[in-house]
């Protein structure tokens, strides 16, 4: 049986994936050339841009705050596709070779969403979207320091887990300002 928040889910990653394949066919995949750190950076630059238009309650830029947080899942796809290809040096992909890694790369990270809900409760649907960027914006500090640390960790997940994790938080953050519009 499908849940509520299985369904949910799936239709913000419609859209998302969707957007990701047009602007694949508009660019093609130069984002290959840019290096885990720069995809770090650009994750940044969008949740910290939330986090200022959040706090100030107004914004002089147009693109909504509901874009930032796609922008944030479909970098953070990016993230995970990059790590899964390694130092391959094809850089060029059609839409056709990048969406089964997209989907495999959102595949996977579901299922760690529908593990962590069966032990949170669903917790997320109690909580600020001012949290989850907060939350959001922690994870990549983490992301950076791990990247500082050349990739290591002594008792922490990897970068990996850290970019599932965000793709789920702004999942989330993309569900409950859904519902809030209701």
């Amino acid at each position: 049986m499908v849940s509520r928040t299985q369904t949910q889910y799936r239709e913000v990653i419609s859209a998302c994936k969707e957007l990701f394949l047009r602007k694949t066919r508009d660019y093609g995949t130069a984002w290959r050339v840019l290096r885990l750190p720069s995809i770090t950076d650009q994750i940044f630059i969008k949740a910290q841009r939330i986090r200022s238009i959040q706090e100030k309650g107004t914004q002089k830029v147009g693109d909504p705050v509901h874009d930032e947080f796609v922008g944030i899942i479909n970098y953070c796809v990016i993230a995970l596709i990059q790590l899964a290809m390694g130092d391959s040096a094809k850089t060029e992909l059609s839409a056709d070779e990048v969406m089964p890694l997209y989907e495999g790369a959102i595949a996977e990270t579901m299922a760690l969403l529908e593990d962590k809900n069966h032990d949170y409760g669903e917790a997320w649907r109690d909580m600020r979207v001012s949290s989850i960027t907060d939350i959001i914006l922690m994870k990549l500090m983490r992301v950076k320091q791990i990247e500082n640390n050349d990739g290591k960790t002594l008792v922490s997940e990897g970068v990996k887990a850290n970019y599932q994790d965000m793709i789920n938080y702004a999942v989330f953050a993309l569900i409950l300002m859904g519902e809030q519009k209701k």
